[in-house]
């Protein structure tokens, strides 16, 4: 089984990226392909950069980025799932990126956006573009959600139509190639 870290991205108290996390990591544990573990930002709560030395040196010398260098590390591969605030990602995430360098190389990664009339794929696209930077392999299969708010019932709970479940199949199996794929370049280097 890989090791498959979900980034919950937005920060703010009144947040429903956690929920949609949640659905998307039960969907990835019931594939029978991944351990799963959720990082949400919100509760990491990583400062603005504050590392003396590039990431690339991994000279870190807060507890902080030691804690999540660790635990991008230890992944596989990676699940973004991303809210589109003023048609990009939130600013935590790509604070969250840049703190490392190269505990992020060789991984494939998918990504779930969610926003309003445009699913957050503006947020999607912007992202990729980042994360290739950093040697992750984006994948091209993703899932959005259009006027998410409309898959959060009366009860509070996020409730996805087939289409979205469909996706989301999609997206994994193909995760769970990439992965396998990419561990051998990583470990050949």
């Amino acid at each position: 089984m890989y090791n498959l870290k979900i980034i919950s991205s937005t920060v703010r108290p009144s947040r429903k990226g956690p929920m949609i996390a949640a659905w998307i990591a039960e969907k990835a544990i019931n594939t029978g392909n991944f351990n799963v573990e959720i990082l949400d930002l919100g509760e990491i709560n990583l400062p603005m950069m504050n590392e003396v030395h590039h990431p690339i040196m991994k000279k870190y010398e807060h507890q902080h980025t030691k804690d999540w260098s660790a635990k991008i590390e230890e992944a596989d591969a990676f699940i973004f799932v991303t809210a589109e605030y003023d048609y990009n990602y939130p600013a935590p995430l790509r604070n969250a990126i840049e703190y490392l360098s190269s505990e992020w190389g060789y991984k494939a990664a998918g990504i779930v956006s969610y926003g309003g009339i445009s699913a957050g794929t503006r947020a999607a696209n912007s992202l990729k573009a980042d994360l290739a930077t950093m040697m992750i392999v984006p994948l091209s299969q993703a899932v959005n959600f259009p006027m998410f708010t409309q898959f959060i019932n009366d009860q509070g709970a996020f409730v996805p139509n087939e289409v979205s479940h469909k996706a989301a199949e999609t997206m994994l199996h193909e995760l769970a190639r990439w992965t396998k794929g990419l561990k051998i370049i990583k470990e050949s280097k």
